[in-house]
């Protein structure tokens, strides 16, 4: 999936690619057998529609001349049958073909979010999610009706067209062959007029999914908008936004209506030859029965024509939207396990680093050559200057990235070659975004261990002095919090982060800002829980407050994309070096 901004129109314009459809077929195979019935129901559902004017022509031409009225009584009821039984199994059809529809909807969103999951923070860098929400939610709306009615459809129109063909050819053959004069002329007017529909649908999807980036964007900003008055700015945004989706629509649709004018005017001009031969060429040896009977099938006929042209441009617009749904379901998970990954066994902690060498983009490296040792239950603190790396290091021991070169070994295991579910349900990660997610605090705690305790999880609370704040809310720990913890404070929800970290128990813990929302006063209070905590554990701590390290055993100075200075914190300021002067700022400050 390309990196575009929420103003940049995805190219959707590309040629009819089979293999497409072939791939999709997987998930259309899983439900072949519900398929096949429905063709059924819908082959005898029509065939039974169209049983009505070949009665209408009997009834016409035989019975009422003759005065059988016991033979219109019985057309009558078998009229009624017939379209009795074209309802049911029409209902039947349509009934099975939701279903199939929402399996097949359901499939494809399955496997797209599962693959989404896997995939590295790299992809969703640049990336607008408004488009991401897009392929997941509206292309593979639109693609699911191809997959299921649209086949069916398109067999079943197919069907009908042959059907109709041969009760119109059953009627008369002469004033069938007037009707299907008119079917050259459609297949011009089509080819003229399909690629511009086509091109309008596509600006549409385009248009759209523009929109729903902006708007995604915007919501997730909607404070900084608000705290520097950008209403009005961003409301012309989105204006200009909404208008192009407004005319890109009306264009759209008038580019489709040009098909049913079209159908519609041909067929009325058809119909009207038909007339005119049947009446006038043929003369008195035509019955009125007949003419009555094909003028209804020459109506019903170029209604699959007209179902077959709307078919044509659903299927190659599905496949423009599977091009999309499958490029990002074939989007490279960079970070996974290794075929000959193995389970991490169950570690102490010791952590190391052997010539990392590590770069975001290919070119520009952020470490080079890094060497670190860290041994079980030694806390480390990384400082430095905004860009040096210090992220980069902890992320690089969780393995969100994969290193240009050299090896972290966890207790001489090389990361690289351990499963990722081993590696990371060993580890405790707080990062800089203390994320919350709509439900209870109960519950954003408990997402660090699934299987701990309301114990357990209120005894993590009360480490990191959450437990009075929480207890003071209206429901406690049940109380319901929304997306992104918008009803909690930010130093609120960096406890919360820091409970659910805590409650995994993890082996090596990784605190990234982890109190950089919290007061003073509560800091001291987090800092005696977190005390006890580190005992024992292997920690990398990231903190520009330095009065929250001091206890640290070794100071990491990240600089130079490397460790420019490192000891202990008495051992550094005695030095009077680099993080002697960003302490003695800080203190100054």
């Amino acid at each position: 999936m390309a990196r575009n901004r929420f103003d940049v129109d995805e190219n959707l314009e590309t040629p009819f690619n089979i293999k497409h459809l072939l791939r999709a077929g997987t998930y259309i195979g899983r439900h072949k057998k519900k398929m096949a019935l429905s063709l059924v129901y819908s082959a005898v559902s029509a065939a039974a529609a169209l049983v009505g004017p070949l009665l209408v022509q009997r009834g016409i031409n035989v019975s009422v001349p003759n005065k059988d009225w016991r033979e219109l009584i019985l057309l009558s009821v078998v009229m009624l049958a017939a379209i009795i039984t074209s309802i049911m199994f029409g209902r039947a059809r349509s009934k099975n073909m939701i279903s199939v529809g929402q399996d097949i909807v359901y499939d494809i969103r399955k496997d797209l979010f599962a693959h989404l999951q896997k995939l590295p923070f790299q992809f969703y860098d640049d990336r607008p999610h408004g488009k991401i929400l897009t392929r997941v939610i509206n292309y593979i709306n639109s693609v699911s009706d191809a997959l299921s009615n649209g086949i069916i459809n398109f067999v079943l129109e197919i069907f009908n067209l042959i059907l109709i063909a041969v009760f119109m050819l059953i009627c008369d053959v002469r004033l069938s062959l007037v009707v299907m004069a008119g079917v050259p002329l459609l297949l011009l007017v089509v080819m003229i007029i399909k690629p511009a529909q086509r091109r309008a649908w596509q600006d549409v999807s385009n248009k759209s999914s523009n929109l729903n980036a902006y708007l995604h964007e915007s919501l997730d900003g909607m404070k900084i908008t608000q705290a520097f008055t950008r209403e009005e700015e961003n409301a012309e945004i989105y204006d200009r936004l909404n208008k192009n989706c407004y005319r890109t629509w009306m264009k759209a649709q008038y580019t489709s209506n040009l098909i049913w004018v079209s159908v519609d005017n041909i067929s009325v001009w058809v119909v009207g030859a038909m007339y005119i031969v049947g009446l006038t060429v043929l003369g008195p040896s035509m019955q009125i029965g007949t003419i009555i009977a094909l003028s209804s099938y020459a109506w019903r006929f170029w209604q699959p024509l007209l179902n077959l042209s709307n078919l044509y441009n659903t299927f190659i617009n599905a496949v423009a939207y599977l091009e999309r749904i499958f490029e990002m379901m074939d989007e490279p998970v960079t970070v996974d396990d290794a075929p000959d990954a193995t389970e991490l066994p169950p570690i102490k902690g010791q952590v190391t680093f052997k010539d990392v060498v590590f770069s975001y983009d290919g070119t520009v490296n952020v470490l080079e050559n890094f060497n670190l040792n860290v041994n079980p239950g030694e806390s480390v603190a990384l400082v430095g200057p905004t860009g040096a790396g210090k992220t980069t290091v902890v992320n690089l021991i969780s393995r969100f990235y994969n290193l240009t070169g050299g090896q972290v070994l966890l207790d001489g295991h090389d990361i690289s070659k351990v499963t990722l579910h081993s590696l990371r349900s060993q580890m405790g990660i707080m990062l800089q975004d203390s994320f919350i997610f709509s439900g209870t605090i109960m519950d954003n705690i408990r997402y660090g261990r699934l299987d701990a305790t309301d114990e357990e999880v209120i005894e993590a609370a009360k480490t990191v002095c959450a437990h009075e704040f929480i207890s003071g809310m209206e429901g406690g720990y049940n109380t319901q919090v929304n997306e992104r913890g918008s009803r909690l404070s930010q130093g609120q929800r960096q406890l919360v982060a820091f409970a659910r970290t805590l409650l995994s128990d993890p082996k090596i813990l990784v605190l990234d800002e982890a109190t950089s929302s919290i007061d003073a006063k509560t800091e001291r209070l987090v800092q005696q829980g977190l005390n006890a905590l580190l005992k024992g554990r292997t920690s990398f701590i990231i903190a520009h407050r330095l009065s929250t390290i001091k206890n640290c055993d070794r100071i990491l100075y990240i600089s130079d994309k490397g460790i420019a200075e490192m000891g202990s914190h008495k051992e550094l300021l005695e030095r009077k070096g680099k993080y002697y002067q960003l302490y003695t700022a800080q203190v100054e400050d």
